[in-house]
């Protein structure tokens, strides 16, 4: 496809990776992309409005390629712009969770992943939207969203924080009942809702898979959801959320959906991609099959 259309053009979060992301970077990109035939650009993204102009001037320019080295935020902010361009999204990952990145076995080492991703073929993958809102990962509503505002305030990155935010947000979360009407009108009511997941991809990050048997390409997405008087039997078991294999918890509960409608009584919390959100008491979730063009080794 290089050959069709030999446009790379290469955004950069400065900030990303405690900032070092240019450093470990510059030398694989010109190695691996900057070949006979190519028409490499590298540019930064100094916000999110930033970052998505520039975006919107790739796919006018009709770039074949837009490789965002960043995190989750970041491929969400650029990937959204992307959706329905024929303009395929590489992820070059150097943020704290990965969860894209890990998805697709995109090497986390900066320079191998500008390898791995310089022979990558195209995949078409899912989006999930929340209330309208685009997400490629993960969308949580309930303790698993809450957590993220803990996460987000700790100095330290990686997966250790992530569990202490957790335990910490375990105690001060007090769930509200939930109502999932999923499809074609299959509707329960969960009474203590811990953990609310709609899932396009397996991870939240980190390495921790909340849903192993999603799909990136299935045209539907996969609902995970624990309720809080069983969270402590899953937690004890929180290796197999790393292995794999927390599906097999008879705690944790899937289904895959294509439109589901989530009711509870007060506005809360909602993450999208690592984001958090403020989203109302009633949340519509849906998918859109096949709209972005992804860059897989």
């Amino acid at each position: 496809m290089f050959a069709a259309n030999p446009k790379v053009r290469i955004l950069i979060n400065p900030t990303s990776g405690m900032g070092f992301a240019l450093d470990r970077i510059s030398g694989a990109l010109i190695e691996h992309w900057d070949r006979p035939g190519h028409d490499l650009s590298i540019q930064f993204s100094t916000s999110k409005e930033d970052g998505q102009a520039k975006a919107r001037r790739a796919v006018e320019d009709g770039v074949g390629r837009l490789l965002v080295v960043g995190g989750d935020g970041m491929v969400n902010t650029i990937g959204s712009v992307l959706i329905g361009t024929d303009t395929a999204l590489g992820v070059i990952p150097s943020g704290s969770g990965n969860g894209f990145a890990r998805h697709f076995d995109i090497p986390l080492d900066l320079a191998k992943a500008a390898e791995a991703l310089a022979s990558a073929s195209v995949q078409r993958i899912d989006v999930g939207y929340a209330d309208g809102r685009p997400f490629f990962v993960t969308c949580s509503l309930a303790w698993d969203a809450a957590l993220v505002n803990i996460f987000d305030r700790s100095p330290v990155r990686g997966v250790l924080p992530y569990i202490f935010a957790g335990v910490y947000k375990f105690f001060d979360y007090s769930p509200q009942p939930f109502t999932l009407c999923i499809d074609d009108g299959e509707e329960f009511t969960i009474d203590d809702p811990q953990v609310c997941t709609a899932a396009n991809l397996s991870q939240y990050g980190g390495g921790a898979q909340i849903a192993p048997g999603a799909k990136a390409d299935d045209g539907q997405l996969l609902l995970v959801t624990v309720r809080k008087r069983d969270l402590p039997m899953v937690v004890l078991m929180l290796g197999k959320l790393f292995d794999g294999t927390i599906d097999r918890l008879s705690g944790i509960h899937t289904k895959p959906f294509r439109t589901l409608t989530v009711r509870r009584k007060e506005a809360g919390p909602m993450q999208l991609d690592g984001e958090l959100l403020s989203a109302p008491a009633e949340v519509k979730i849906t998918v859109q099959p096949r709209a972005l063009n992804v860059l897989v080794p």
